[in-house]
C-alpha cells in the first residue's frame, strides 16, 4: 500500500471514530440542562443556542427545555433535570420568587444552577447569577430617548411582565433620567408582558386615546416591534420608538429608518459565560467569580446597528 493510500485510510479511520470519542467524552463530563423562556422570542432563543453550542464544545451532552414563563412548567423541568442526573443547570427563570424553590431542590440533589438574564430573590442558592446591567442599559436608552424627543412632548411607556424583576429595573432606569425633564409628559404606562402581539394591541388602544403622542419607550424589543407595527398601521411613523435587547428585527428597523434605537444586552455571550463558569465549577469547585455578576449594555443607533448580529456586537 502506498504512503498516500495509508494516510488516506488513516484519515478515514480517525474521522470515523471522532463521533464516538466525542460521545464518550460527553458521557464522561455529563449532561447540562438549559432552561429558558419561549424561543418565539429571539432573545431567549439566542441564549439557548449560545449555551448549547458552548456546552457541546466543552464536551457535555445537552438538553434544551422551554418553560414559557410558567413556574409550574419550570418546576417540572427541574424535576426532569434532577431525574436525568444533570451535572448543571443553565437557567433564565420564570419568576424571581417562584424560582427559589426549584433551584434549592436542585442544589439539595447536588446539581448547581447558573442563572442568566434574570435574578432570583435569594442569594447563596444558585452558584452564579449573570445578568445584564439593566439599570445602566435603561439609562442609556432613556438618555437617547430624551435627546430624540428634544426634551419635550407626550410619551408612552410599555412595560414588561410585572412579575419579572427586569421589568421594574428597566422602568426605574428610564424614569430616573426622563423624569428630570418636566416637559416630557407620560400620558400612558401599560404592561404588554414582553409580547409583540400585546405591544401592538396596547399601542393601538393607547394611540386612539392619545393621538398626539410623540414617543414610545419600551421595556424590550419585542414590544417595540409590536408598537411600531401599530404606529405604521395608523400612519404614525413620525412617533419615536426606543426598545431594549438588541434584536436583529429591531436592528433592521433602525437601519430602515423605523425604530430609532435600542439597548443591546449580550444574551449569546452571557449564556456561554454561564456554561464556562459551570464547567470551571464542576472541575474545580469554584467559578472564581462572585455569585452576582453584571454585564454592561451598549446603546444601538443607526451608527452602529450594522455591527449587530444575534445579540452580539462585532464592531
Amino acid at each position: 500500500m502506498s504512503i498516500t493510500r495509508r494516510i488516506f485510510v488513516s484519515s478515514l479511520a480517525v474521522t470515523a471514530v471522532l463521533p464516538t470519542i466525542r460521545a464518550a467524552r460527553a458521557q464522561e463530563k455529563g449532561l447540562i440542562a438549559i432552561i429558558t423562556p419561549s424561543h418565539d422570542n429571539p432573545f431567549f432563543k439566542a441564549e439557548a443556542v449560545g449555551a448549547e453550542k458552548r456546552a457541546q464544545e466543552l464536551g457535555y451532552d445537552t438538553i434544551v427545555l422551554v418553560h414559557d414563563d410558567d413556574p409550574n412548567k419550570q418546576s417540572e423541568m427541574f424535576d426532569t433535570a434532577i431525574a436525568r442526573g444533570a451535572a448543571a443547570i443553565i437557567l433564565d427563570n420564570a419568576g424571581a420568587d417562584a424560582t427559589v424553590a426549584p433551584v434549592q431542590r436542585a442544589k439539595e440533589a447536588g446539581i448547581p444552577s447558573f442563572l442568566i438574564d434574570r435574578e432570583i430573590k435569594e442569594s447563596g442558592i444558585a452558584v452564579s447569577q449573570i445578568v445584564s446591567n439593566n439599570y445602566q442599559g435603561a439609562q442609556l436608552g432613556a438618555e437617547e430617548f430624551v435627546s430624540l424627543m428634544g426634551e419635550e412632548g407626550p410619551y408612552v411607556e410599555l412595560l414588561g411582565r410585572e412579575a419579572d424583576t427586569n421589568a421594574g429595573i428597566r422602568s426605574a432606569g428610564y424614569h430616573d433620567i426622563i423624569d428630570q425633564f418636566p416637559d416630557l409628559e407620560m400620558v400612558a404606562e401599560q404592561s404588554a408582558n414582553w409580547s409583540q402581539t400585546e405591544g401592538y394591541e396596547k399601542m393601538e388602544t393607547i394611540l386612539q386615546a392619545n393621538p398626539g403622542i410623540k414617543g414610545v419607550i419600551c421595556g424590550n424589543d419585542t414590544m417595540a416591534m409590536g408598537a411600531w407595527a401599530a404606529l405604521e398601521a395608523a400612519d404614525r411613523t413620525d412617533v419615536i420608538v426606543v426598545g431594549f435587547d438588541g434584536s436583529n428585527d429591531v436592528r433592521d428597523s433602525i437601519l430602515n429608518g423605523g425604530i430609532k434605537a435600542t439597548v443591546l444586552q449580550p444574551a449569546y455571550r452571557q449564556a456561554q459565560l454561564a456554561v464556562e463558569q459551570a464547567d470551571k465549577y464542576l472541575e474545580t469547585g469554584s467559578t472564581g467569580q462572585p455569585e452576582k455578576q453584571l454585564m454592561d449594555c451598549v446603546l444601538i443607533t443607526p451608527e452602529n446597528a450594522g455591527d449587530l448580529e444575534t445579540f452580539s456586537l462585532s464592531g
